[in-house]
């Protein structure tokens, strides 16, 4: 990997719909900002109860409400962007 690329964790939400067309996706950049967005009760955990699940690339969590996993951002550096 290059010094000009920068890994970032990413939490994707997957708020289950009657059907994959209906699914809510959203992103975020840690578990606890879904909870400033999303009660317990619509993602069907608690926020302690997340964290203690062990969250990662390779685990991710599901229930009848959600899924949720845990990525990687990749972004670039600034200084190549144009402005």
């Amino acid at each position: 990997m290059g010094k000009d690329k920068f890994e970032k964790k990413v939490v994707h939400l997957i708020i289950k719909g009657e059907n994959r067309e209906s699914d809510i996706h959203s992103y975020f950049g840690s578990v606890a900002c879904i909870y400033s967005h999303y009660t317990e009760e619509e993602i069907g955990i608690t926020y302690g109860s997340l964290r203690n699940y062990g969250l990662s690339e390779n685990k991710p969590y599901e229930n009848k409400k959600v899924i949720i996993r845990q990525g990687k951002l990749w972004t670039k550096d600034r200084k190549d962007n144009m402005l």
